[in-house]
Parts: C-alpha cells; sequence; structure tokens
C-alpha cells in the first residue's frame, strides 16, 4: 500500500538515515545486547549526523524541523535496520521537548546543544517503586530551602537511566495537593544522585533501564523546569505525543517481523515445497498484511493531524493500543512461522517477540488505553456519580 503522506525530501531523508542505521548502527548489536545497553558513541554519531533533537533551534545546533514524519522515519529505519533499543525518539521527542518547550532561555542555552550533539544523553524519571502511573501516589518530593530545593525519594524502570546525563524528574512539592507536583533537571554527578544496577528484562536488552535514587539531593532553583507545582499539566500535555510515538515504533516493529517472515517462508522448505505454497501459511501472512496496512493508514492519519496540533488525547490512546496488540499478534504469528529456528535467539524475530511483550505496559497499559477510549465516547462512570449528586441536590 503507497503511503502517500511523504514527499520527496521525506524519502531522500530515509535514504540517508537506512545507510546510518546499517552502517553505524547494526554491526554493534549483538554486543549492545550483551553489555545490556548501547555505547554513548552511538548518540554522538546520531548527534554529528543531525538526527537529534531536530525542533532545536539553529542557535541550540539544531535544523528547526518540526514536521514529526522525519522522527516517524528514523524510527521506522532504526527499528529495521539498527537496533530496537537505541532510544533516540525517547532523548529527542520524548524527554528533549520538555526542555524545549518548558525551559527558560538560559535553560536551553545550557543544556540544548549538548543534547543535539549526542554529549548530553536524556531520560524522564516519573514512575515509582510504589506508585506506577499513580500521580496522586507520589512519593519522591522536592523541599523549597529558599535558594535551592532538596530532593528525596527513587524511580525505578527508567529508560536512560544509566548512560543519562540529564533526567527530567517529577516530585511532589506541594503534599496537599494530590497533583502538587513540579518537574526538575538532575545532572550527572549531582551530590546524593546515584543509580542502580543496570535492570535485567524479558526483552529490549540493549536499553538500559535502571532505578535511581536521590538522598538530600540539592538541586539549584535554576534547575526547576516550567511552573512550579504544574509538573502533573506539563505531562499530561506531552502524553499524546509519547502514545504516537510509541505507536509509529510498535507498527514498524510489526513491519520488521513481517518482512523477516516473508523472506523465510519464500525460502525455507517443507515436504517438498516452501512453507509459503502452504495454505495456512498464505492466510496467515494475508492476515497480517491486513491488519498491519489498516493500522498504518491510522498512524498516517495521526502523524498528519499531530503535525497540525490536532491530536486528540483518545487518538493517540487508540493508536497506541492498536498498534501494541497489531504488534504482539504479528511477532507471535512470525514466531510460529519460523518453527524451531523462530525461538532461537540468533534470529531476529525471537527478540522481536520478546521486545514487544512491553507495548502493552509502557506509555500507559492496553487497560489504561481502554479506559481513556471509553471515556471519549460518554462512558466515564465518573461523570455519573457527579450528575446523580447533582441530581440528589
Amino acid at each position: 500500500m503507497d503511503r502517500l503522506i511523504f514527499e520527496e525530501e521525506h524519502e531522500m531523508f530515509r535514504d540517508s538515515v537506512r545507510s546510518f542505521f546499517k552502517n553505524e548502527i547494526a554491526p554493534h548489536g549483538d554486543r549492545w545486547n550483551e553489555a545490556g545497553m548501547v555505547d554513548r558513541e552511538a548518540y554522538l554519531q546520531a548527534g554529528e549526523q543531525g538526527l537529534l533533537c531536530m525542533w532545536a533551534d539553529e542557535e541550540y545546533g539544531g535544523a528547526g524541523v518540526e514536521d514529526f514524519r522525519y522522527e516517524q522515519i528514523l524510527m521506522e529505519e532504526n527499528a529495521k535496520y539498527g537496533d530496537q533499543g537505541f532510544f533516540l525518539w525517547l532523548h529527542s521527542r520524548l524527554v528533549g521537548p520538555y526542555i524545549g518547550g518548558l525551559g527558560t532561555e538560559e535553560q536551553k542555552a545550557r543544556w540544548l546543544p549538548g543534547c543535539v550533539s549526542g554529549e548530553k544523553i536524556l531520560a524522564v524519571a516519573m514512575t515509582e517503586p510504589g506508585a506506577g502511573s499513580d500521580v496522586a501516589g507520589m512519593r519522591t518530593k522536592a523541599e523549597d530551602k529558599g535558594d535551592h530545593f532538596v530532593l528525596n525519594g527513587s524511580k525505578t524502570y527508567i529508560s536512560n537511566g544509566i548512560l543519562a546525563d540529564l533526567v527530567v524528574v517529577a516530585a511532589r512539592t506541594n503534599p496537599e495537593h494530590s497533583h502538587g507536583i513540579s518537574l526538575f533537571v538532575i545532572e550527572r554527578g549531582m551530590e546524593g544522585f546515584e543509580r542502580g544496577e543496570n535492570l535485567k528484562k524479558m526483552g529490549l536488552k540493549s536499553q538500559d533501564t535502571a532505578e535511581l535514587f536521590f538522598n538530600n539531593v540539592k538541586v539549584p532553583k535554576e534547575n526547576l523546569l516550567g511552573e512550579l507545582h504544574r509538573g502533573f499539566y506539563s505531562l499530561m500535555h506531552y502524553l499524546a505525543e509519547e502514545r504516537l510515538l510509541a505507536a509509529v515504533g510498535f507498527l514498524a516493529n510489526a513491519v520488521t517481523a513481517y518482512d523477516l517472515t516473508l523472506d523465510w517462508v519464500n525460502e525455507r522448505k517443507a515436504f517438498g515445497k516452501t512453507i509459503g505454497d502452504f495454505q495456512n501459511t498464505r492466510f496467515k501472512m494475508a492476515q497480517m498484511r491486513t491488519e498491519i496496512d489498516v493500522a498504518q493508514a491510522f498512524v498516517d492519519q495521526c502523524v498528519m493531524q499531530h503535525n497540525e496540533g490536532k491530536l486528540s488525547a483518545d487518538d493517540a490512546a487508540k493508536a497506541k493500543l492498536f498498534t501494541s496488540e497489531v504488534e504482539m499478534r504479528v511477532t507471535d504469528e512470525c514466531v510460529q512461522l519460523h518453527g524451531g529456528a523462530g525461538y532461537m535467539d540468533e534470529y531476529p524475530i525471537s527478540r522481536l517477540y520478546t521486545n514487544a511483550r512491553v507495548s502493552r505496559i509502557y506509555a500507559g497499559s492496553s487497560e489504561i488505553m481502554r479506559e481513556i477510549i471509553a471515556r471519549s465516547i460518554g462512558l466515564d462512570p465518573r461523570k455519573k456519580k457527579t450528575d446523580s449528586r447533582a441530581n440528589a441536590a
């Protein structure tokens, strides 16, 4: 199916980044998988190619390109030719915009050039051991001491947790309000800021994930990001893009798994003919192709809406929900069609399958996505309770 959202300059960009991933990233995948993280050099190389924080203004070293399609292409080519654990998108489009959108001129001048060059790797820390996505249960706190804040608490499951030089940390600053959260930029080397071990995971093994600990970290007032006590609303503001990023990545992984399997069934033989000659195989491949193309059409539409500033939270939730489910179904079927080889880690399809399992969890679980979508169509029990109280009064 032709994708009509891309223009000539997008395809030229695709060719160049494909070459980058093939030559500079793919050769290191096995080693990174064993090491549990990518090399810092990979971020520096991406920075040299102008692939980090492309939206940043030229005064900070960026290209000033807001078109989300370029990030979409970057994610698609990384999925197919690079390494899934190389979280460029998290650095550039999930965390970077917090600094770009909320930062003061001084903060942007201080941090963005390093983010663009790859010298400063980014992470965001919200999830806690006992709270998960429940902001009301957040225990990490920052106390105002006049000319600085003192930060105490811990975060867990933090992507880029080991490599990160700058971490956007959500902490409670108003204990009397459930949403009294503020955001702070914590820098590598700050006294009291420590990292746990690189966590062992089912999949995405080359993506470093860690616990972070804050023990009386003295945070300068200049490192408060955005307005005091308004961090919750800032987090919510960026959720639609986060879920669109996730959807683009999930679907790119499904396409990669499908393409690998199409080659496999056309080459592998059983009972004197290729696996692709069996009706069962042909029907399964046809079903997967249909699901992928339908999902792609919706995601591409969401990308165009996002470029126009019109992507709604419920459409982003639909994209995230559906693509994560498609990715899981496709990778599972593709392992099955690979037979015993699909269970072997030496074959890429094995890693694609185990990597896919987290997709229905992070950036909001499938259950949370269904709740958001249900509320958008008028099925909101909270509103019914409010209406009932109003009627009773």
